[in-house]
């Protein structure tokens, strides 16, 4: 796991790097690691939200496939 996080940081590194033509201040800096930061909580939030909404129960009556018997 913590390769595939390295290989991932060095490949946006590569990635943003290899564009000579573009420029990014520091203000665009900010605003894509806040975004990214951001897009990952939410991501991360709604993920659970799923998870405890199924260890729950919440979603069985909108699922028509669920077989009721199996409980």
């Amino acid at each position: 796991m913590l390769g595939l996080a390295v290989f991932g940081i060095v490949w946006a590194w590569n990635a943003t790097n290899g564009v000579d033509d573009v420029a990014m201040d520091e203000n665009g800096w900010i605003a894509l690691g806040l975004g990214s930061f951001f897009s990952l909580v939410i991501g991360c939030g709604l993920m659970a939200l799923m998870f405890f909404s199924s260890r729950q129960g919440y979603d069985e009556a909108a699922d028509p496939f669920r077989n009721k018997e199996q409980k």
